[in-house]
């Protein structure tokens, strides 16, 4: 029977059931979460772009973006205004691993409400800023929710989705951090154009995701996994049920309950994790989550304003231009949870890798033509819209494969007794390289000009073959047999030996022993 750790290589079993509207409704509620996180990457660049917000807090950068001397490549080049954006990304990091012990100990849902709350309370701490540190604390407060919602939400989708719509639902976070995006850009379009208050009104506006994330999150039922978890089988059993549409659940539960016995017994997962025979899904929740920053994407979306300001867009032009890739992005998107679950992680993963890597090398050669290594230069409207359209491709590749996969692999690849510890390990992972990638962007601009494209190209060009040899199809895979495809795979099967095989069936054995004398209730 298949469980959460090591099992004979076989067949992946198919359960009973169907694709409820209540499974599709919760999923969508908790996807919610992805809202707040999209929010603050859309707002973050445009705000740091209007000048009012500029002259306030940041008056040495006002002072540079408007000197007829400065290298364009370098006029947002400042080390304290990029502390503004990525603080909550270093604050983030810390708070997963909070995150994970109130996830595995209490469930999925009060982590969603505690990363709600505070990012709730971090908004209205920004939007009514008067000096730097207030903007800091705040961002910190955004850091917390955006860290718990991180390390509770991809995991609850993969818990709660059936195996076939497993990709597709998953995605709905990422579809809302696109959404979150877009929603941000066309707001600062419209606030950039109110003085002198307009980026207050951009902030503080972000108590609206938190909201629904914080409401949503105290209607979600708990996932039968975290039910099984924590003790209470007969509600995981009757969640099951509900959310496959069907009484007929019994091989399921028994692959949770098997799975729940055999997470009971790992005591210290953040050692476990470590073991040899867990080495596959360790190292993806590493270079997963770091692979995604150094697409380069974030550098675009957290400063897409100001990036099309360095090219010689006037304000309302960048944020306006910030709004198309953002609305490219939700749409691109949609194709992913159209395509992911039909044809598979690997190919929208390696067709998008071809696809950023072209587009970056023709950013970079318009910006070389253009600008030069001196900064100095300008582009025409022709020009310019073709590096709009360029960018719009580059964005688009991101959001069918990288975006929603970066977070889809690694939540569905962990066995129950490691999962709560690996989801951590990718959100920190992520967070950590999105702070470095945030706070590292414009400077590198400023120093390596055009070539920071072809720095990024060089990276996507790593990351695909890593995917090409490394990383295995995952699609409509059962959480819960989710081992099997490492046991397969010619390179990683070599971390898995017979003996761990033997001696987690033994362990299986004794649970299911277990559970016969004690709990002889939970079948029916």
């Amino acid at each position: 029977m298949a469980g959460g750790g090591m099992v004979a290589a076989g067949p992946v079993r198919q359960y009973e059931g169907r694709t409820t509207v209540f499974v599709v409704v919760t999923c969508l509620m908790a996807a919610s979460g992805g809202l707040i996180f999209g929010y603050d990457i859309g707002i973050s660049g445009g705000v740091t772009s209007m000048d009012d917000f500029l002259e306030k807090f940041f008056p040495d950068v006002y002072r540079k973006k408007h000197s007829a001397v400065t290298n364009d490549y370098c006029k947002f080049d400042s080390q304290i205004l990029t502390t503004f954006t990525s603080s909550l990304y270093i604050a983030g990091l810390l708070a997963s691993f909070f995150a994970s012990a109130i996830t595995r100990k209490f469930g999925r849902k009060p982590s969603m409400l505690v990363g709600g709350s505070s990012f709730l309370v971090g908004a209205a701490l920004n939007g009514a800023a008067q000096d730097i540190a207030m903007l800091i604390i705040g961002r910190i407060l955004l850091g917390v929710g955006v860290g718990f919602a991180n390390q509770s939400v991809p995991v609850y989708l993969s818990e709660m989705a059936p195996a076939r719509l497993r990709g597709a639902l998953n995605i709905m976070f990422q579809l809302a951090i696109t959404i979150g995006i877009l929603c941000a850009n066309i707001i600062n379009y419209g606030t950039g154009k109110i003085t002198p208050w307009g980026w207050r009104l951009s902030l503080g506006l972000a108590v609206v995701p938190a909201l629904i994330m914080t409401l949503g999150s105290l209607f979600l039922p708990d996932t039968p996994n975290s039910l099984i978890e924590r003790g209470h089988p007969e509600k995981g059993r009757a969640m099951l049920e509900k959310i496959r549409g069907t009484a007929n659940v019994q091989a399921e539960f028994d692959d949770l309950v098997e799975a729940s016995e055999v997470a009971k017994t790992v005591k210290h997962p953040w050692k476990n994790i470590l073991q040899r025979r867990y080495r596959p899904q360790f190292m993806m929740s590493l270079l997963i989550p770091f692979f995604q920053q150094f697409t380069g994407i974030n550098s675009i979306m957290f400063y897409a304003p100001v990036l099309f300001q360095t090219m010689g867009f006037g304000q309302n032009a960048s944020l306006y231009s910030a709004v198309i890739t953002g609305a490219v992005n939700v749409v691109a998107t949609l194709v992913s949870v159209t395509l992911v679950d039909k044809y598979g992680r690997r190919v929208l993963f390696l067709q998008a890798g071809v696809q950023m890597i072209a587009a970056q090398l023709i950013i970079a050669a318009i910006l070389g033509a253009k600008f030069g290594v001196h900064g100095t230069g300008s582009i025409d409207k022709a020009d310019a819209i073709g590096v709009v359209i360029v960018i719009c491709i580059y964005v688009a590749a991101f959001a069918w494969s990288w975006g929603p996969l970066g977070w889809l692999v690694p939540s569905e690849i962990f066995p129950l007794e490691i999962r709560s510890a690996g989801q951590s390990i990718n959100v920190s992972v992520n967070l950590l390289f999105t702070f470095v990638i945030a706070q590292a962007f414009l400077s590198m601009l400023c120093h390596l000009k055009f070539g920071i494209f072809i720095f990024f190209a060089g990276w996507v060009f790593i990351m695909s073959v890593f995917v090409y040899y490394f990383l295995p199809e995952t699609k409509n895979v059962p959480i819960e047999d989710m081992v099997t495809v490492w046991q397969a795979h010619p390179f990683w099967r070599r971390f898995i030996s017979n003996e761990d095989i033997q001696d987690h069936q033994q362990d299986v054995e004794m649970s299911k022993d277990k559970l016969k004398s004690d709990n002889g209730a939970y079948t029916k």
